[in-house]
């Protein structure tokens, strides 16, 4: 710009969502995963919220994230709808997490000094002692949380994002 004309308007900072939206976000992940939230059941985000002690509004944004997700479905006029998965969808989103995840890992086991795989040790045993507590929703989470740290270590943003949606 030239010095006669007024400076550019300074770019906002991006603004971050209230963590109420994230909160309900893994609250409903928690339901899907123990069975709470059951496939083929229809909510509403009114329902929910009330359920959650929170408005409608972060129910239907997180519900709209688990429908980008491909976890749920929208229903118009009645709220969301659990996507019911069967063993063959569940094996072939297996196996495509297989095909993305273990060339990565192995370039990564090649490549990856030993103590950043240490520093990893500590979500490592949380997995394990998350599978053994026998509650889905706590592996769940923290399995999901060790295979996010590993990709992470690829530097490879868009590989996280697409690995965790499979997960």
């Amino acid at each position: 710009h030239t010095h006669s004309e007024p400076p550019p308007p300074h770019p906002r900072p991006l603004v971050q969502r209230s963590s109420v939206r994230g909160q309900i976000l893994d609250a409903l992940r928690n339901a899907l995963v123990t069975g709470e939230l059951r496939p083929g059941g229809v909510y509403s985000a009114p329902v929910l919220g009330e359920r959650f002690g929170v408005s409608a509004t972060p129910v239907r944004e997180a519900m709209q994230q688990l429908a980008l997700e491909g976890a749920v479905e929208v229903v118009p006029n009645r709220g969301f709808r659990v996507v019911e998965r069967g063993e063959g969808e569940l094996a072939e989103l297996a196996e495509v997490r297989e095909l993305i995840e273990v060339p990565v890992w192995l370039r990564l086991a090649r490549t990856v000094p030993a103590e950043r795989w240490a520093e990893l040790r500590p979500l490592a045993e949380a997995a394990v002692r998350a599978a053994s507590s026998g509650c889905p929703a706590t592996y769940a989470e923290a399995d999901r949380a060790f295979h996010r740290a590993v990709l992470a270590l690829a530097g490879n943003e868009q590989l996280v994002r697409i690995a965790g949606d499979l997960h």
